[in-house]
């Protein structure tokens, strides 16, 4: 394995890619953290159709995105109660309506790479095609208004660089963190067609900690100053850094490597030029939060419209 670049891609029959050839010798594969498998469950009976995938951090937020855009496509029953299709585990939530499939993934790195791991597999075992993989969620802006919408052009770490790194057998690999512009563009014009929110696209910088690794001043420790914050946040948004958050990085590295369309879509909670905490009401919060589901839910929309059309 090398360990400066990783990003080459081997050639895979499978629409979704899992780059691993030990997968073909296994009997069963347990997606542990789902609570499902290849032995124990018909996934492409059940995933087979799925087109689009959105994750996010809560199962309660994923949970309100399944009904939001249930609605949205008109396939809401009014006795449904989605329920969880991983309800054997309480590590992450999974809901599905139509070809839309909603998944939490905690909060961090390592929990987001561990859901992803499992749902690329899942994808793959349930030889779906042509599927789109958003990010929506929460994040601290740079400059921006609260309630900014931004979707994020590359993924860069702690040091404004658009890498991912992992050590892996003891060796640092480095991986691309690039996301599909063409998907980012598509994006941004749905939020001018819906004009309700303010959307940009810019740099989002992932981070290991909420806490001294995004500056803020009001963690348990703190060994630097105001000044110190203020100078590394401004010099963040020289970088292109719209807005931080922890994530994105991963996401965008195991997309790429697997061959998934993909996108980061988050809504500012506050400007950290200003400040570390949230004053906003928690309606303020909640219309803020409702933002990327609404901007994605659009895209869903006028996707499935245009295939439509097409056939």
């Amino acid at each position: 394995m090398d360990p400066k670049d990783n990003t080459s891609t081997a050639s895979c029959e499978s629409p979704v890619c899992v780059h691993n050839p030990h997968l073909d010798s296994l009997k069963d594969d347990i997606l542990y953290h789902f609570s499902l498998g290849t032995g124990t469950h018909n996934l492409p009976a059940m995933f087979g159709d799925v087109k689009f995938v959105c994750v996010g951090g809560s199962p309660w937020r994923m949970m309100s995105f399944i009904k939001y855009i249930a609605a949205e496509l008109r396939m809401e029953d009014p006795k449904s109660e989605y329920p969880n299709i991983c309800a054997g585990t309480d590590r992450y939530a999974m809901y599905k309506v139509g070809p839309v499939l909603s998944v939490s993934h905690g909060m961090g790195i390592p929990s987001i790479a561990i859901m992803l791991h499992e749902l690329i597999k899942l994808l793959h075992h349930s030889h779906c095609t042509d599927v789109t993989i958003i990010r929506i969620g929460t994040s601290g802006g740079i400059g921006l208004e609260p309630g900014t919408v931004v979707v994020t052009k590359q993924s860069v770490d702690a040091t404004f660089l658009p890498k991912f790194e992992q050590v892996i057998l003891g060796k640092t690999v480095v991986r691309n963190t690039d996301l599909d512009q063409s998907l980012a563009e598509e994006l941004l014009q749905c939020s001018k067609e819906l004009n309700q929110f303010e959307t940009v696209i810019g740099n989002t910088m992932c981070t290991l900690d909420f806490y001294e690794g995004q500056a803020r001043l009001d963690g348990a420790f703190c060994s630097y100053t105001e000044t110190d914050k203020q100078d590394f946040l401004n010099r963040a948004n020289e970088a292109g850094v719209c807005n931080i958050e922890m994530e994105s990085s991963v996401f965008a590295a195991m997309c790429k490597l697997s061959g998934l369309r993909a996108a980061v879509v988050c809504v500012t909670l506050l400007d950290r030029l200003k400040g570390d905490q949230l004053s906003s009401s928690s309606e303020v919060l909640h219309d803020y939060q409702h933002r990327p589901q609404v901007l994605v839910s659009c895209y869903i929309k006028k996707q499935l419209k245009a295939k439509a059309a097409r056939r």
